[in-house]
């Protein structure tokens, strides 16, 4: 009861912000049954006040209001959007880069939960939980069986930080079950998959899905690590990051610029321009640089290699961006949800928009574009420049595109070679990562015996990963396809090889293994040692 008087509450401040729902009515707004143009938020308040005193059947106002609000700022623009309290909740973490739990990683193997790695000092460590460890009962409740999903395994382990949850922990080598009592903590959420050196004088650095409040640090202690091991050049791979933070990606951008140059400005009709400068401080001032981007390259992302490439202070490769240039303004509501309005949108410093072109309520259209770039050729074409395609300089006078995403200097195809039905089946069922995983936790001993994730790598190249799959896949449900499965060995092979590197030695190893034959990469690697990268090599276009 007291939880309905609260949500009832809130409703009028819903519509004193504009958001169009509440009880607002008055002598100021008592449209019903007059004629004439009225104004929307009166006739909003009017007809739900309406719904909730006449309707023939009673109604939960604050479901009817939740359903109602994403469909009301859908018709803005494609980012503008509603966020459910429980959804907030998930988008915190990832912002914030922590959430509270119990500090493992698991894989449900076998309809059973296996934990596949801990957090040092974390929870479990303390409570003395090793890799390959079984979680079969949770609160002295079973916890296995065919309905075992990931998410709810998550909705098990995490909680409030300080909670205590009781898990039934079985060994790997171990039929007997003794229980562990885990004090649930702060978990760290990292942006920077991984950071590791290409060659003695080249660093790489993974940046994950997006940009959060911890990046910058963790980026600047990449940096630092790199360094320490001789780096004075560095490739930052930007591909699948969505975005984020803009005061995170001005101060990552702000270790390459010097002093002065304008990393971007924001602008909106009530939004007055905002500048953001370089303040000298950057600790990769005179290193060479690569910035690696694909079509899922957005927002926080597309600042970063926009800002590189208006200075010509380095090289952009892969793909066009996805072309999100706008600016998002978040009000928080009490009950924990939250709304992000469009305010303004942002350019590069050649002036350059980013955003590409949407028409207002066509969400579905502007969703379907990443689709219809693939089905056009753009992925493994060069991109054919469209009608609203602006043309820009660089501060070195280069030509530059503005409109639709960052277009990359060097432009590297996606590689679809091997891409089929049967590979596109095996995957999309996860049964390469099932097998890795089977394989891994059969074969752990001999494994784990490796000093390097490289002597694993090559170890696996010796065994007969790929037949064992395909009959795995067999037993599955999916039949043999030799011609197929010929076609598409290597891409099987990179991705067996990379999920078993993980399982023993962790994030970082996956992506070395997974990245070693990457075609931008080594275009970076080229460019960089070849010279290409340095300021008036770029200016000069020799990179073409």
């Amino acid at each position: 009861m007291n939880s309905e008087r609260r949500k009832g509450a809130w409703l009028p401040l819903w519509i004193a912000i504009g958001i169009a729902i509440g009880i607002f009515i008055g002598s100021k707004y008592g449209v019903l049954g007059r004629t004439g143009k009225v104004d929307g938020f009166g006739k909003m308040g009017a007809v739900l006040n309406y719904v909730r005193e006449s309707y023939v059947d009673s109604v939960d106002m604050y479901n009817l209001v939740e359903d109602a609000l994403p469909n009301i700022l859908q018709e803005l623009d494609p980012h503008s959007e509603y966020i459910s309290a429980e959804d907030m909740k998930r988008v915190n973490e990832s912002l914030e880069g922590h959430f509270s739990g119990i500090g493992v990683s698991f894989y449900v193997l076998r309809d059973t939960i296996v934990v596949t790695s801990i957090v040092p000092g974390g929870p479990s460590e303390a409570a003395g939980i090793a890799p390959w460890d079984r979680i079969v009962l949770v609160d002295d409740s079973l916890f296995t069986g065919s309905n075992i999903t990931n998410e709810k395994v998550l909705k098990k382990l995490r909680g409030e930080g300080g909670t205590e949850v009781k898990l039934g922990i079985k060994g790997a080598d171990s039929n007997e079950i003794h229980d562990v009592i885990v004090t649930r903590g702060s978990i760290p959420m990292n942006s920077v998959n991984a950071a590791y050196m290409l060659t003695e004088r080249i660093g790489f650095i993974k940046l994950g899905v997006n940009f959060g409040y911890n990046t910058f640090s963790e980026f600047i202690s990449a940096i630092s690590k790199l360094k320490s091991q001789g780096a004075n050049s560095f490739v930052i791979d930007l591909r699948g990051n969505s975005g984020g933070s803009l005061e995170v990606v001005v101060a990552m951008v702000n270790e390459f610029l010097q002093k002065g140059d304008l990393i971007v400005y924001t602008e909106g009709r009530d939004f007055p321009r905002t500048d953001n400068y370089a303040n000298g401080s950057g600790s990769c001032k005179d290193d060479d640089v690569v910035v690696l981007i694909d079509e899922l390259s957005a927002s926080a992302s597309e600042i970063f290699a926009g800002a590189i490439q208006d200075h010509d202070r380095g090289l952009v490769i892969g793909r066009r961006s996805f072309g999100k240039g706008i600016v998002q303004s978040q009000r928080l509501f009490p009950d924990g949800s939250a709304i992000r309005l469009t305010v303004a949108r942002y350019y590069t410093a050649s002036g350059r928009s980013i955003q590409r072109s949407y028409e207002k309520g066509k969400h579905d259209e502007y969703e379907m574009d990443a689709i219809n770039r693939y089905i056009k050729g753009d992925y493994i074409n060069i991109d054919t420049l469209s009608n609203n395609l602006t043309l820009y300089q660089t501060l070195g006078n280069r030509t530059v595109y503005g409109g639709d995403g960052i277009m990359p200097d060097i432009f590297i195809p996606r590689d679809t070679v091997g891409v089929n039905s049967y590979f596109n089946t095996v995957v999309n069922k996860r049964l390469d990562e099932q097998y890795a995983m089977l394989y891994s936790d059969s074969n752990r001993k001999k494994l784990s015996s490796f000093d390097t994730w490289l002597e694993l790598y090559r170890f696996l190249r010796q065994q007969p990963l790929l037949l064992n799959l395909v009959s795995y896949a067999d037993n599955n449900g999916i039949r043999r396809r030799p011609y197929y499965i010929q076609e598409s060995s290597d891409l099987f092979e990179k991705n067996l090889h990379a999920y078993i590197v993980r399982n023993f030695f962790g994030e970082e190893a996956f992506w070395a293994a997974y990245y070693k034959d990457d075609p931008l990469i080594h275009k970076g690697i080229e460019l960089i040692e070849t010279n290409k990268t340095e300021k008036a090599s770029i200016i000069n276009e020799e990179y073409k």
